[in-house]
């Protein structure tokens, strides 16, 4: 279990996973988290995270820090995936390790397993295959981060454990257009699609002030003049989606995943050693079409006009489903069904608390 005194550093408390994992810890009385923004503490800077470990008694790291997007984002910058996201976990937990931390979580994520993967893909499915190509530097970057912690353990005793996610969403999400994940790409473009037939221009400049701007290609499908502030006359509304909607995903609300975390944590080691191996899958346990997923968004939103899917884009991986037995025979389980995981979300977004 996890000492409500112990001092716990929440790597990357800001994003979307980092923020509910300190909500979730706080839940659970603990009084001593330990955060930094990334002005306080460069965890690219290896300099900087040797001196905060020296400067901390640090009990147990929670490293949820790392660089993220879609597809979108993982074409346009490799580079910046591979070498940011190596360095961020090379250097918290080399550095947490000589500072005498024995317990730490590595959160990776499910694009770990080969693009043609058996479905639903089990832990030992990992470097069975060749990874999909979109997400590849990514995907690399967290296995390396997961064999770090596995060597760790069989050198040195330590108690380091990784938790694969699925598809993430719920409060804290991005929801900037050309960074984003399929869920917050998918409620926002709903969205602005139903300010747009609504007439409303003042809810749509006010939400491009809140999220970032939109993108001219929506905006022409959106029927949305952005030189003008005005919607154009002759342009009949609709959303557009990358790829042809067959690809099916597995979604889990993020205060599910920050729940899993924490159960994680709070397990006795003797179950992350011999043939138990140190990662756990963490999802819903079951999936579903992209085009069917866009269906809720769309009736949760109230938009009622064309949707279009854009076959000339990407699809990605065919399917990704995770097989959640291990995490289940562990004791634990989510809380959240997907429509009330994703009316939480949009509740999240017209509040603003997503707003970055």
């Amino acid at each position: 279990m996890i000492g409500p005194d112990e001092r716990i550093f929440v790597a990357g408390h800001r994003g979307m996973v980092g923020a509910a994992v300190v909500r979730q810890l706080r839940r659970q009385g603990c009084r001593n988290i330990i955060t930094r923004s990334h002005d306080e503490l460069d965890l690219v800077d290896q300099g900087r995270v040797k001196d905060f470990f020296k400067g901390e008694k640090i009990d147990r790291v929670i490293l949820a820090a790392a660089r993220v997007g879609g597809i979108h984002a993982n074409n346009r910058y490799p580079a910046e995936f591979i070498y940011t996201n190596l360095m961020i976990q090379s250097n918290v937990i080399h550095q947490a390790f000589k500072c005498g931390v024995e317990k730490l979580l590595f959160l990776g994520s499910s694009c770990i397993y080969p693009k043609y993967s058996p479905q639903p893909m089990k832990e030992s499915h990992l470097l069975t295959g060749t990874l999909e190509p979109t997400n590849e530097p990514y995907a690399i970057a967290k296995i390396a981060g997961i064999k770090m912690c596995e060597s760790y353990n069989r050198q040195y005793g330590t108690c380091y454990r990784s938790v694969m996610p699925t598809n993430l969403y719920g409060p804290g999400d991005n929801y900037h257009l050309e960074n984003s994940h399929v869920i917050p790409a998918m409620v926002r473009k709903y969205h602005l699609a139903k300010l747009a037939m609504d007439g409303n221009v003042a809810a749509i400049e006010a939400d491009q002030a809140r999220y970032g701007k939109i993108p001219e290609d929506i905006s022409r499908a959106i029927g949305y003049r952005q030189d003008l502030k005005k919607l154009s006359d002759d342009k009949r509304c609709e959303v557009v989606l990358w790829g042809s909607g067959t690809p099916r995903r597995e979604f889990l609300h993020v205060d599910d995943m920050a729940g899993a975390c924490v159960h994680v944590m709070s397990l006795d080691q003797s179950l992350f050693v011999g043939a138990n191996p140190s990662f756990v899958n963490v999802g819903a346990g079951k999936d579903i079409p992209i085009s069917q997923i866009a269906q809720i968004i769309a009736e949760l939103v109230g938009y009622k006009g064309i949707t279009r899917f854009n076959s000339d884009q990407p699809d990605g991986t065919p399917r990704k489903l995770l097989d959640i037995t291990r995490l289940s025979q562990l004791g634990w389980k989510p809380a959240y069904s997907l429509k009330e995981g994703l009316e939480n979300a949009y509740e999240a977004y017209l509040s603003g608390t997503d707003s970055r």
